[in-house]
């Protein structure tokens, strides 16, 4: 991506390489603990290391004065995806689960017509939007085909997928200037609220292993606490379509630690899928030529997070 200063190379490879570790951690810890548990452990872990460093640096100023927009970001940001993607993988391998989150950016572009007037649709971006649903129909149609839990399972994860597209555009058009730090302690406390009684109701009755206790551990602080602020400064310094190309990356991450270390494996379509998808989104992010331009809003004050 060319015109990036070399922070915000750090912060992409940063958050490209914890975005494509959490879906191996979720396979393991929720073969011991629900689903409702491995995402509270998550978002308090996170929440308990993010909020008081917030809150003595002074990241959490103006936040207050936007609380409806604060609980729209932590449902759409973290409560719904986080819980859609780790009941999907009940029934979705890690490695598909990255895949079909690679359609991230070409859901931003196409929630951009809609919701900034900025954006405007070319020949580029029409096409990237095609080769991505195809990418998406390739997996769900093909390499699904005959799995009901399992398309139910890749059905979620799309939905989580959405609810990230929307959460990415939010960031850039209503918290311009707020600081990641404190955006992300925010919205992860009250992402653990929400998920509390959920998690009481299906704690486990025995201490995990400590296979899974190490899996929610690193899900909570670094592939939650580092990459949320992390991700809410990308954006504030690229926009929201840029900083989803981390998309491009995560999956590879995923896929090879899934295959070497969960024995799974990817049948050619969804490979296919995956080269299809990553390509739809390359096009429809920015017509073939990342970081040509600047966005308008870039959330001055992101660096001091």
């Amino acid at each position: 991506m060319p015109g990036m200063s070399p922070r915000t190379w750090a912060l992409f490879l940063a958050v490209s390489l914890l975005w494509g570790i959490p879906y191996l951690l979720i396979k393991v810890a929720v073969d011991e603990v629900s689903p409702a548990v491995v995402v509270f452990v998550r978002t308090a872990l996170a929440a308990a290391v993010l909020l008081p460093i917030a809150w003595r640096t002074g990241a959490l100023g103006g936040l207050g004065r936007r609380r409806r927009d604060v609980v729209v970001l932590a449902l759409s940001a973290v409560t719904i995806p986080f819980t859609l993607i780790t009941v999907g993988e009940l029934w979705v391998s890690s490695s598909l689960t990255a895949i079909l989150i690679a359609v991230e950016p070409a859901l931003v572009a196409l929630l951009a017509l809609r919701l900034d007037a900025s954006e405007r649709v070319s020949g580029p971006r029409v096409l990237g939007l095609g080769l991505g649903g195809l990418g998406v129909v390739a997996l769900l149609g093909l390499d699904l085909a005959g799995g009901g839990l399992a398309l139910l399972g890749a059905a979620m994860i799309l939905a989580a997928t959405c609810c990230y597209a929307y959460a990415s555009m939010q960031v850039r058009l209503r918290f311009a200037g707020a600081r990641p730090l404190g955006l992300a302690a925010v919205t992860l406390t009250i992402a653990t609220v929400l998920l509390a009684p959920a998690a009481a109701a299906t704690a486990p009755t025995a201490v995990p292993s400590a296979e899974a206790l190490w899996s929610l551990a690193l899900l909570g602080l670094a592939c939650t606490a580092a990459a949320f602020v992390c991700f809410f400064a990308l954006v504030a310094a690229v926009g929201a379509g840029r900083a989803t190309v981390i998309t491009y990356v995560a999956p590879a991450v995923a896929v090879v630690l899934g295959v070497a270390l969960l024995d799974e494996r990817l049948g050619p379509w969804a490979v296919a899928g995956l080269l299809l998808i990553v390509a739809g989104s390359w096009l429809a992010t920015s017509g073939g030529s990342l970081g040509r331009r600047p966005d308008r809003a870039t959330g001055a004050r992101a660096s001091e997070g």
